[in-house]
């Protein structure tokens, strides 16, 4: 499949020669960001790492104290680069000195916009994981053109929202391919299983988007719509599977539950269909749920699941118990997942795609880490090296992405080599 557009590109500025870093890693002492750059430190470092060997990176955030804490405990020593969202000048000053942007700084609806705009205006390429579809889409109506002009590619989304996801049904669709001469026209995305711990961070997003949704009924008709991210003026209109109740999938005899991420990870798929030219079909449908074990047990355990995520999402729209849930339930800011709990975490997810002829094909996507920071943040680092260093301007340029259509193949060789993803071809 390619990973490029049909649609003309404007000229737009050379940001790989003039500018002193790579990448630089902004929100780095937050509990994502602070993973992330042990990780970027470890990998960019290994004198076997023949990637890393030109690298030049910098940490960056507004509390000085805390990032010289941090560069403390790195094993080599990177520049600190001080900028804050709420200071215009400082995030100009960092985005000129840098190819890339690692954003780990949420609730992005809440952090997340100076820091767009900045990179949009001056051309810097930019990465992040949020799993706030309402926050993408306001930034593609306001920086798009912006982008596109100065050459930033905006690739939103680069961690467990939404890779495994999205470059799972691109390499699903490109085996399809290969092997039927058609892509798929229906594919089911089901987790099979996965480990791993909340952060506080990830518990302020979902705070903040029921917070909109709970305010604001455009909001909610905004999350509702499968095709948010599709900005082509001729919208696939095609009906969407949504598991938002328990099903019992008789294929595969086992029951099904809502998958949490599946609100962000089909926006973010579609949108990959139309930036690649609809090469997975007009009438392409995807959906995702969470599989549960066969029998009473896998019965139970569905509504279960229904019923708290439901309880959840009610609680978290109406601001008195979200307040008292953030107060004295959930998890703190700054917390999350231990160590351990990162490196014996792992997630195993199963497309099954389905063509139009009725040929079926069955992919697994697995990562060996905490899906939510241990791999995350891999997921993170090795999709700003991989705009740095294996896409050019020339192939992708400025504008919002998604990991597919920006990266396809070149992104899933560096996390099936460096971040211990794998994807392959399987028996049903």
């Amino acid at each position: 499949m390619s990973t490029e557009t049909d649609t003309a590109k404007p000229a737009q500025q050379d940001t790989s020669d003039n500018r002193p870093y790579a990448v630089i890693l902004y929100g780095a002492t937050s509990f994502v960001g602070q993973i992330t750059a042990h990780y970027l430190t470890n990998f960019l470092s290994n004198a076997k790492n023949k990637d890393g060997s030109n690298v030049t990176w910098a940490i960056a955030g507004r509390d000085e104290e805390k990032l010289n804490e941090l560069q403390s405990t790195l094993e080599s020593k990177v520049d600190i680069i001080i900028a804050n969202s709420k200071d215009s000048v400082s995030l100009d000053k960092m985005t000129k000195q840098t190819q890339v942007i690692i954003s780990t700084v949420g609730p992005y609806l809440k952090y997340g916009e100076p820091l767009i705009k900045s990179c949009a205006e001056n051309g810097a390429d930019y990465v992040d994981l949020t799993g706030e579809a309402i926050f993408i889409k306001d930034m593609m109506d306001k920086y798009q053109d912006t982008a596109k002009q100065s050459g930033a590619r905006i690739v939103n989304s680069c961690g467990f929202d939404s890779i495994p996801s999205d470059l799972g049904v691109y390499f699903t669709q490109t085996k399809a391919e290969e092997k039927f001469g058609e892509a798929c026209n229906v594919i089911h995305m089901r987790v099979k299983a996965a480990k791993g711990g909340i952060s506080g961070g990830t518990i302020a997003s979902m705070a903040t988007i029921f917070e909109e949704v709970g305010e604001d009924k455009s909001r909610r008709k905004q999350v509702a719509n499968p095709y948010l991210l599709n900005d082509d003026t001729d919208v696939p209109n095609v009906r969407q599977d949504n598991v938002s109740k328990p099903e019992y999938d008789s294929t595969h005899k086992r029951w099904l539950a809502p998958f949490v991420m599946a609100s962000i990870n089909t926006r973010i798929v579609h949108r990959s269909n139309q930036l690649l030219g609809y090469e997975y079909g007009r009438d392409f449908k995807y959906d995702e749920a969470m599989w549960m074990k066969d029998g009473v047990k896998g019965k139970l355990s569905s509504y279960a699941m229904s019923a708290g995520l439901l309880g959840f999402a009610t609680a978290m729209m109406i601001k008195p118990s979200r307040e008292l849930l953030s107060k004295h339930v959930l998890p703190k800011a700054g917390t999350g997942p231990s160590k351990n709990e990162q490196e014996n975490g792992y997630f195993d997810i199963r497309h099954f795609g389905q063509t139009a002829k009725n040929d079926t094909i069955t992919v697994k996507v697995t990562g060996d880490k905490d899906p939510g920071y241990g791999s995350t943040s891999r997921m993170l680092a090795q999709a700003a090296l991989c705009l740095a260093q294996d896409i050019s301007k020339e192939d992708v340029g400025g504008g919002f992405w998604t990991p597919a259509s920006a990266m396809g193949d070149k992104l899933i060789a560096r996390l099936e080599e460096h971040s211990g993803l794998s994807f392959e071809v399987i028996d049903g």
